[in-house]
């Protein structure tokens, strides 16, 4: 048995991953409920994506977070349905920004409707985050509210790119602490405070969340590189094809060798989809991918370090094994 079919994470007590199991069930049923609109439109877009499918990876690690206290309080389920509405709100904003058309599989909403439909699905959907947030009580609306500072600033930053005399791994670093690992780092926060754990674990288990966030997206970045369509399911160098400069792409420009012009020719932008597959192999035989796997290491090793003075229990077990996870997942 394994905690999470889309990330493998392997079973380490029975009790626990039922209770997980159970949990993620809730979290399910509990999205479709706080979607609901008597809007026909707005009902349909909201659940055009959070019906899609996904890793649920922010719910998931929301209730594993709470396995440091009682994972039955009557708040985590809540919170872990807030964090993955916030997600998915931004997925609908990003779309739009990046005039993306496809997404999960199938078209995004902005292609099916319009952006104004999109945007206007992503705010209904942060919404929804925070009616439910407004039942936990306080301290979970400002800590939303903050996360949500981050998530626009990572946006932003991301948008308008480095200034000239900044390096462009360390502004692509910060982009992905505050647009990922943000949301990640609440979800694990939110999820042991409503579990009951005290305040000094709880900043333990955030620090956790948002190292493990950074070693998630980083692993993203290479999979889109690297993974095989077939194994992963998503169509790889993606990212290539839109122009994204991720850290592979990055540490190639910095660390360029003799030899290697026409790969940064082809990396310069948007790559076309007759140099899609010359672009891939060039960068998957360029020492920049084992830069940034060292960097998922790294940042993995870090998550690990964060719980090494947390009790030694099935959420730890379960967390420890996550950063295994994260860095040889294949999808």
């Amino acid at each position: 048995m394994a905690l999470s079919i889309g990330l493998g994470i392997p079973s380490v007590d029975a009790s626990f991953d039922a209770a997980v199991s159970a949990g993620l069930d809730e979290v399910e049923a509990r999205l479709r409920a706080a979607v609901k609109s008597e809007d026909v439109v707005l009902a349909e877009a909201s659940r055009h994506l959070t019906q899609a499918g996904g890793k649920r990876f922010r719910p998931l690690i929301t209730l594993l977070a709470a396995g440091f206290g009682d994972i039955h309080a009557p708040n985590v389920v809540p919170a872990a349905v807030a964090v993955e509405l916030t997600h998915v709100a931004t997925l609908y904003h990003d779309d739009v920004m990046d005039e993306a058309e496809l997404r999960r599989g199938g078209p995004s909403a902005n292609a099916r409707w319009d952006n104004t439909v999109a945007i206007l699905t992503g705010d209904y959907l942060f919404a929804c985050a925070s009616d439910l947030l407004a039942d936990l009580g306080p301290e979970s609306v400002r800590i939303q509210a903050r996360t949500f500072q981050r998530l626009v600033h990572g946006q932003l930053h991301e948008t308008l790119g480095p200034r000239p005399d900044e390096d462009p791994v360390a502004h692509y670093l910060a982009v992905l602490s505050d647009k990922t690992a943000s949301l990640i780092a609440t979800s694990t926060r939110l999820g042991a405070m409503h579990a009951g754990v005290s305040p000094e674990q709880v900043e333990m288990i955030a620090r956790f969340g948002e190292r493990i966030g950074m070693a998630f997206q980083l692993a993203d970045d290479l999979l889109d590189i690297a993974g095989e369509s077939a194994i992963s399911g998503k169509t790889p160098g993606t990212d290539l094809r839109e122009g994204v400069a991720t850290l592979p792409v990055l540490y190639a420009r910095r660390t360029a060798r003799p030899g290697d012009e026409r790969l940064l020719e082809l990396i310069s932008g948007p790559v076309a989809d007759t140099d899609h597959a010359e672009a891939l192999a060039l960068l998957r035989a360029h020492p920049a991918m084992l830069e940034a796997q060292a960097d998922v290491l790294r940042w993995a090793g870090d998550a690990r370090a964060a719980l090494s003075a947390l009790p030694k229990n099935a959420a730890r077990d379960a967390l420890e094994a996550l950063c295994d996870t994260v860095v040889t997942r294949t999808s």
